[in-house]
């Protein structure tokens, strides 16, 4: 995980040293910099005023993750390229790569992008398509720009975990404020498209998810696969020591439970003393004899953490404020425990029929599907990345969003009934009926931290939505 940035302008050094400043939260372990006169790597940034100018350039700050610990990018070859985020099949195109007789010079994840974009323009493919073919070969969460020394192509996963901007002028950045800062629009790329900076701007859809509805699956092996494909997911995305974003909910269990079999779990949790989620996640992890940490949180708490949560989420959008502080707070306490990553059941509600809303207007779960980069993606990754956590989405795996597009709404939603397959897959695991069938509380009203937000927006004679705009004016007073 890490900042990513960069852009198209004569005399680009002292745009690259503000973006690297503004973003240096996202990547505390070091900064890259590559322009066409130059390149500087160093994990002291006090050596920014060292960065190279030129007309054209990229910048990580790096948060490491995967690979070496030391290792900064941009990678420099033919190309240069940054990346944010993590391709979890790295290893096997690796493999792949290296028996084709492509050498590499680090074991980084992001490496393998670079490589392969490589490869693939070897074989003749234009930039578009080498970018499009090469999404069909990724697994993973990702962010990427890389430039030819004339261009700067931009591109994200088809699902949008990642953040990325751009704007109208020809830069680019992995959160809005980092483009604010030097007194620019951001404008989101979209999941799956190409954007192309340099002599104006261009932008093609290269993957949609519309691909992935095409036919449908259903039958006895409907469960066994979604099991499946779920639990390769959550393999891929464990470490040794895996941490659950926990509410003791459906999803955030099937998470755990599935974890638990690759590694062990350590689930963390936020809420106020008297909050659901904090007696449920009590209830489930001593049922299974897991590991629970808490954050219980108090008015005080959430007083002094709002501001931080607005910074992160860069909107003054009250809903995504009160969802934010919970996050904010488990997110912390597992950075405290040296704890990187966190699985997340984010993407189970929109693929599986979680809302209420959908009983009604099941279509809405497609086009909440679409907007959920934006909407809710970009909100946790920011803010996780204030405590140098990442967050996963096992649900959010291609081959996961794939099974549950082409499954039957009434295997969805049934009398009343929502995420009925994701019910009767815990059943079958062995998932006891009073967590499976657990009503789904959504984390502001779960946590507590919305109740506690109004109290202190009462406090200040505000409505919420006025409290979270006055945050907002006053974090970034200058922003577009």
């Amino acid at each position: 995980m890490c900042l990513i940035a960069g852009g198209v302008q004569e005399n680009i050094r002292e745009a690259l040293i503000k973006m690297a400043l503004a973003g240096k939260h996202r990547g505390p372990d070091g900064f890259g910099v590559w322009t066409d006169e130059g390149t500087l790597k160093s994990g002291d940034f006090s050596r920014l005023g060292e960065v190279p100018n030129g007309r054209i350039g990229l910048l990580q700050c790096r948060l490491a993750m995967t690979g070496s610990k030391t290792f900064i990018q941009p990678f420099v070859n033919e190309l240069a390229l940054v990346h944010n985020g993590e391709v979890y099949n790295h290893s096997r195109i690796r493999d792949f790569l290296e028996g084709k007789g492509v050498s590499f010079e680090s074991d980084v994840d992001s490496e393998v992008i670079l490589r392969l974009i490589e490869f693939l323009r070897g074989k003749g493919l234009s930039f578009p398509h080498a970018v499009k073919e090469a999404m069909r070969w990724l697994e993973g969460d990702y962010a990427v720009a890389f430039s030819d020394g004339e261009m700067i192509y931009l591109f994200r996963d088809p699902v949008g975990v990642r953040p990325l901007y751009f704007s109208p002028n020809g830069f680019f950045a992995s959160e809005r404020k980092v483009l604010w800062a030097i007194g620019e629009r951001a404008i989101p790329v979209e999941p799956g498209e190409l954007v192309v900076l340099g002599e104006g701007i261009r932008r093609a859809r290269l993957f949609s998810l519309e691909k992935l509805k095409r036919g449908s699956t259903g039958g006895k092996g409907l469960l066994k696969g979604l099991e499946n494909v779920l639990d390769y997911a959550v393999k891929l995305r464990s470490a040794q020591r895996t941490g659950i974003l926990f509410s003791g909910g459906l999803d955030s269990t099937l998470i755990a439970y599935l974890a638990s079999r690759h590694s062990d779990v350590v689930l963390y949790t936020a809420g106020t003393e008297d909050s659901p989620d904090l007696e449920w996640a009590r209830k489930v992890a001593d049922y299974f004899g897991w590991e629970l940490r808490e954050r219980v949180f108090d008015l005080e708490d959430v007083e002094e953490a709002a501001r931080k949560v607005i910074f992160a989420i860069e909107e003054p959008n009250p809903m995504n404020l009160a969802i934010g502080l919970p996050l904010y707070f488990a997110t912390g306490l597992a950075g405290e425990d040296g704890v990187r990553v966190l699985l997340s059941g984010q993407g189970a509600d929109e693929l599986f029929g979680g809302y209420a809303k959908y009983i009604e207007r099941p279509e809405l779960m497609w086009e909440d599907l679409l907007n959920i980069a934006e909407r809710n993606l970009a909100r946790d990754d920011k803010v996780a990345m204030l405590n140098g956590v990442e967050g996963r989405f096992p649900f959010l795996s291609l081959p996961v969003v794939g099974i549950a597009l082409r499954t039957p709404v009434g295997l969805k939603i049934a009398e009343g009934e929502r995420k009925v397959i994701l019910r009767r897959l815990a059943l079958g695991l062995g998932i006891p009926e009073w967590i499976a069938n657990r009503e789904k509380k959504a984390a502001q009203y779960g946590s507590r931290a919305q109740k506690l937000l109004e109290k202190l927006a009462k406090r200040e004679g505000l409505s919420l939505r006025e409290l979270a705009e006055k945050l907002f004016r006053e974090t970034f007073p200058n922003a577009f």
